[in-house]
């Protein structure tokens, strides 16, 4: 009996020491030998992800050439957990088809992975779990942790995209301007009956009396325009030009002689042009004259106008008629009575919306809307303009901005499609709905809208940095915030390292925003500046009790969350 008990003894102590000796035992206890070195050392989001970007260096001598690891990054935060896929390896005489690690070497295993950020997961750890399987048997490892996470700065982008109004053409003063021309012979400066009776003058003559009676227009001046045509001597036409200036001053200083403002020489300007060459090819342009064609070239080949004129007399089958039909009408003054149009002031236009909208055209109506403080009366002034001017797109657009603007993001959608049936392939309104597809949260569609709102400048910038952002595009969301000195353009800066061009922008943003201090805290952390860490969530969390509770959970402090005056910040 005794003899047998020894016996079982033995055969326990055998069996315990075979495993013991286990190739999975052994690989169990010597799992922390294998090296894990991840990138960056607290695991960050990014575009709604967080990736994991890991190197695994495996001892010589550890890896059973008849077993195979399961490893599976596993991130836990709280009560939660979420996995990483799962990445198989295998020794040397195993037969499946994974990676294979030698047992008489080291092997190094890149591993990249991603998960769905959560919010949840602002306080994290991430733990490598192992299980090792030879044939049917199995063994788990204890989890092992490799790094810290997650660092959350990037989803601090604020996502207020911009919506853009359709503009009003509105114009107090409209500049206006009527012509008459006074033709003369040949080397005359002399103005003829015929020219002083013409249709051009009278006409000219019964607007600036119409412009006198109107309170709202106003005489501004009168240009005269002296030419000669561009045949004989330059410095003969050169006097020539100028008498015909004199002269038409003095015929229309005696026409309008009744009106004060044509006795004042400063009502006057003076534009002299000796040889009309310009003219000239206008007229040859529209001209059916033979030779045209090698007349308008030797305009391109000279610039001297003594060489010109040579060489179109000596084209002699077309100089004729353009003696006939093209060089009288040159020899011209031409009187342009400039005059203001003045609508209606802010204050007739305040007065016409309070006591008769529907007299209003449409782009004093448009306009008056920029004149109101309060979104209520903006958005009435819209719904009229889409009452009396159901064809414009505007004032559906503007009506839009204004629900945007109040977070009903709905109407606003709705509103901006009635705009875009109404003018197709419009930046503006394209930028508007994809501005609204933004803040649903559809960014793959706000995207398409974007795209065919190109060119429409700043707003659409801004919103372009927006999406970059969330795609975790930090360079070009820089580029696209170019020099606009917002919250945003600030953050960009801070996820691509340039922690100084970030402060610089922070200094510039107009307003108290809670976040321009949060974000001076986030560089503190980055630049190991305890003061301006504390400052900054102090100011913060002053602005914006809610920063509390998000500083406290924020990795980016995480060296500072036992330090005395950070835990009395956040408590």
């Amino acid at each position: 009996m005794k003899k047998l008990i020894n016996l079982l003894t033995i055969s326990s102590l055998i069996i315990l020491m075979m495993t013991s000796c286990s190739p999975l035992n052994k690989m169990k206890k010597h799992a922390t030998d294998i090296k894990y070195n991840v990138e960056p050392k607290v695991l960050e989001a990014n575009a709604g992800k967080v990736d994991l970007d890991l190197d695994v260096n495996i001892p010589a001598k550890y890896f059973n050439k008849n077993v195979v690891v399961e490893a599976t990054p596993v991130l836990v935060y709280g009560d939660q957990e979420k996995a990483f896929e799962t990445k198989v390896l295998q020794g040397e005489d195993v037969k499946e088809n994974n990676t294979v690690v030698p047992y008489n070497s080291s092997k190094s295993v890149k591993y990249k992975g991603s998960i769905p950020y959560d919010k949840a997961m602002r306080v994290a750890k991430l733990e490598m779990r192992l299980k090792l399987r030879k044939g049917d048997k199995t063994v788990d490892v204890p989890a092992i942790k490799i790094a810290d996470g997650v660092v959350s700065t990037s989803t601090l982008v604020i996502n207020d995209p911009k919506v853009v109004i359709g503009a009003d053409a509105f114009q107090r003063i409209i500049k206006e301007t009527k012509a008459a021309d006074i033709h003369y012979l040949i080397n005359s400066s002399y103005v003829r009956w015929k020219e002083m009776k013409g249709a051009d003058v009278k006409d000219l003559e019964s607007f600036i009396k119409d412009v006198k009676k109107n309170d709202r227009q106003e005489l501004k001046g009168v240009e005269i325009k002296a030419y000669a045509s561009p045949d004989g001597k330059e410095d003969e036409n050169a006097k020539l030009a100028g008498k015909r200036d004199v002269s038409a001053k003095k015929f229309l200083k005696k026409k309008m002689r009744k009106i004060e403002e044509f006795k004042v020489e400063e009502f006057f300007k003076s534009l002299v042009t000796p040889e009309d060459w310009d003219g000239f090819k206008k007229l040859m342009e529209e001209s059916n004259i033979q030779d045209k064609e090698i007349i308008l070239r030797v305009l391109s080949m000279y610039n001297d106008p003594e060489v010109r004129e040579r060489e179109i007399k000596n084209i002699s089958s077309a100089f004729t008629a353009i003696a006939k039909e093209i060089l009288p009408k040159l020899r011209r003054s031409q009187i342009l009575v400039n005059i203001n149009n003045i609508g209606l002031s802010n204050e007739e236009i305040l007065t016409a919306v309070k006591n008769d909208i529907n007299s209003l055209k449409v782009e004093e109506l448009l306009y008056s809307a920029t004149l109101m403080e309060s979104a209520s009366d903006k958005l009435m002034i819209y719904e009229t303009a889409m009452k009396n001017f159901s064809q414009d797109w505007r004032g559906y657009n503007n009506a839009g901005l204004v629900k945007f603007n109040s977070k009903d993001y709905t109407a606003a959608k709705s509103l901006f499609e009635k705009a875009a049936a109404l003018s197709q392939n419009n930046k503006v309104i394209n930028n508007n709905l994809g501005a609204v597809e933004l803040i649903n949260g559809n960014v793959d569609k706000a995207k398409v809208f974007f795209g065919a709102a190109a060119g429409l400048g700043k707003a659409l910038d801004y919103n372009n940095g927006i999406v970059a952002m969330k795609e975790g595009k930090y360079t070009e969301a820089v580029k696209y915030f170019g020099s606009c000195k917002t919250v945003n353009s600030a953050l960009a800066s801070i996820l691509t390292d340039n922690t100084s061009e970030a402060l610089r922008k922070l200094d510039e943003v107009k307003g108290e925003e809670a976040m321009v201090s949060y974000l001076r805290a986030v560089i503190g952390a980055k630049t190991s500046n305890k003061d301006l860490v504390i400052a900054g969530l102090k100011s913060a969390i002053e602005k914006d009790g809610s920063l509390k509770e998000t500083a406290s959970t924020d990795m980016v402090f995480a060296k500072y969350f036992s330090d005395a005056d950070f835990k009395a910040i956040v408590k």
